[in-house]
């Protein structure tokens, strides 16, 4: 599952991987943490259709696990030709491994989702300055709600950037 989204406000959200409702669709996040993304999202004034979103892998990992190492590694040629596709402004990486793939492209020491959540860094790409703004993934909200305000100023942040 490549992704989705038109890009048009320049900016690019990157999930961890497929669930199983990703699966069986072939779009990302329309489960119940796609629910959580789109509520956030037009909580901005943005909707899906103004962003590209996607995950670092591909495809499903067996049983929902986390992804490996290994499937991390084989996904990044995939994940790099988008970034330099799409050219976006700012980058997004939703949860830890979202934020995981964003320090290996930039060779970034990042701390934790927790702590690296709502900061924005700067990085230079061929096609101009990017700003990356780690934010929680959607469905670390499912299981802890109290999250929530953070994520909806961290909403507000992305916007700013724009």
């Amino acid at each position: 599952m490549p992704g989705e989204g038109a890009c048009s406000k320049g900016v690019v959200f990157i999930g961890e991987a497929p669930g199983r409702k990703e699966d069986e669709t072939g779009r990302p996040f329309v489960g119940a943490a796609g629910k959580i993304l789109d509520s956030l999202l037009t909580s901005v004034g943005l909707s899906r259709e103004d962003v590209f979103i996607t995950s670092v892998l591909k495809c499903r990992p067996p049983k929902n696990r986390d992804p490996l190492p290994g499937e991390k590694e084989a996904c990044s040629p995939w994940m790099e030709a988008q970034l330099n596709a799409l050219r976006p402004r700012v980058v997004a990486p939703l949860g830890r491994h979202g934020l995981s793939f964003i320090a290996g492209r930039y060779g970034q020491d990042f701390g934790t989702i927790t702590q690296e959540h709502g900061n924005i860094y700067h990085f230079k790409e061929d096609w101009g300055e990017v700003a990356a703004l780690p934010l929680f993934h959607p469905a670390a909200l499912i299981y802890h709600r109290a999250l929530m305000p953070d994520a909806e100023k961290d909403m507000k942040i992305l916007v700013s950037l724009l």
